[in-house]
């Protein structure tokens, strides 16, 4: 992964595990398919620690807030954006994105997920999948980052 870690934007991913070894899925709102399936992610804000980003930015876009911790990625995680990619992100200077992803049991109830518990949703639809298939289903240019946090965290999931 690239090592000029200053032009990448701090962010956290999350991958909520169901206790029979599933993960967490959402589906991007307003993006059409077929790579629009991810995990919870988001930016930490100045001064916010890792894993407290992680825990927020799980509860606003999939309102799962019943969780225990069951490992993270060590260092960083980074993806660049793509040629001609005009997110807000990009328009800020950053070539991409570094990640320090955490791996979470979800211990709740599927009824506390709540898509709409932060608007703008992030995400307008969700199911559990297996780990294994995640890098087929992002964005392509996500899928390094993601096949990295299939290795990291495939001890979690089922087989």
């Amino acid at each position: 992964m690239n090592q000029d870690l200053d032009l990448y934007r701090p962010n956290v991913g999350v991958v909520l595990f169901h206790a029979d070894g599933r993960v967490w899925l959402g589906r991007r709102a307003g993006t059409p398919g077929p790579h629009n399936w991810q995990f919870p992610q988001g930016g930490i804000d100045p001064g916010e620690a890792p894993e407290a980003a992680a825990r927020r930015e799980l509860a606003e876009e999939s309102g799962a807030r019943s969780v225990s911790l069951l490992g993270r990625t060590d260092g960083w995680v980074t993806y660049d954006f793509p040629a001609g990619y005009g997110g807000s992100k990009a328009a800020r200077g950053f070539k991409g994105q570094k990640q320090v992803w955490f791996a979470f049991r979800f211990d709740g109830e599927e009824a506390e997920f709540d898509l709409a518990a932060h608007v703008p949703a992030e995400f307008d639809a969700w199911r559990w999948g297996y780990l294994r298939e995640t890098p087929a289903l992002v964005v392509p240019f996500k899928r390094a980052a993601y096949e990295a946090v299939v290795g990291a965290f495939s001890g979690f999931a089922v087989t």
